[in-house]
């Protein structure tokens, strides 16, 4: 059964690597595993994987969109977090109200979005202005300079004691069963492999691939194949290319 998060972390623009593979570890040290990453200026970067520290996982799955929009589509409720007073008028929650805030809306299996802004100026206006909340993490006047992954890892960590709290286990990272059809992707990359195997064995004798490989994508499209297939037909041909390779 494939699984998905409900709770979605959004990130929105990041200005360093670093920060998103820190938040990610945060992310998974709480049991959360949804990351939407919002016009990050530098990413993939091997900075981010660096820090991930075992949670690569996360990083490499991170959605990444252009807009807020995107980020936010099939949400049902959205809280923001901000480090300071604003003029825009929104419920303020503390981190704990704000788990358990976000838990409650879950309930009917919708999804939710906690939203964390730039490291040096937060969210805009424009996009609190988006959400149905938000969040203060009540740190030290004289010195509130919260890093971006500390104020996830807050948030997480309240998350994680609110599903503990309420029974809940862990929601699991979305998982693909082999069992499912495989993604395009996946039928990309045996096109491509059947396509450099056709070529070692000269299967076309000079003729042009076209028809025959048009054919052939028909053919396996028809067949809605799933991941194990694939990997049976890819483990083939890379075989049969080994074999042909000690004869040479």
């Amino acid at each position: 059964m494939t699984l998905i998060d409900p709770i979605r972390i959004i990130l929105v623009g990041t200005q360093h690597p670093g920060n998103i593979g820190s938040a990610a570890r945060a992310m998974k040290t709480m049991g959360l595993s949804q990351l939407v990453l919002v016009a990050p200026q530098r990413f993939p970067d091997p900075e981010a994987n660096a820090l991930a520290a075992g949670a690569e996982d996360i990083v490499q799955k991170a959605r990444v969109v252009d807009s807020l929009d995107e980020a936010l589509q099939g949400c049902r409720y959205a809280l923001g977090t901000t480090a300071r007073d604003r003029a825009i008028s929104l419920p303020e929650h503390t981190p704990r109200e704000a788990a358990a805030a976000l838990l409650e809306h879950t309930e009917s299996g919708g999804q939710v979005a906690l939203l964390f802004g730039r490291e040096r100026t937060g969210l805009e206006n424009e996009e609190l202005m988006r959400c149905h909340g938000r969040v203060f993490i009540p740190c030290n006047p004289d010195y509130p300079s919260l890093n971006l992954a500390s104020a996830v890892q807050v948030l997480s960590y309240e998350i994680r004691l609110r599903r503990l709290e309420l029974g809940q286990l862990p929601v699991k990272a979305k998982i693909m069963d082999e069992s499912e059809p495989a993604s395009i992707d996946q039928l990309e990359r045996l096109f491509a492999h059947l396509g450099e195997f056709m070529d070692e064995i000269d299967f076309h004798k000079g003729r042009s691939p076209d028809m025959i490989n048009q054919r052939l994508r028909r053919l396996f499209l028809r067949a809605h194949m799933d991941e194990r297939e694939i990997k049976i037909i890819r483990g083939m041909l890379s075989d049969t290319q080994r074999l042909l390779a000690q004869k040479k």
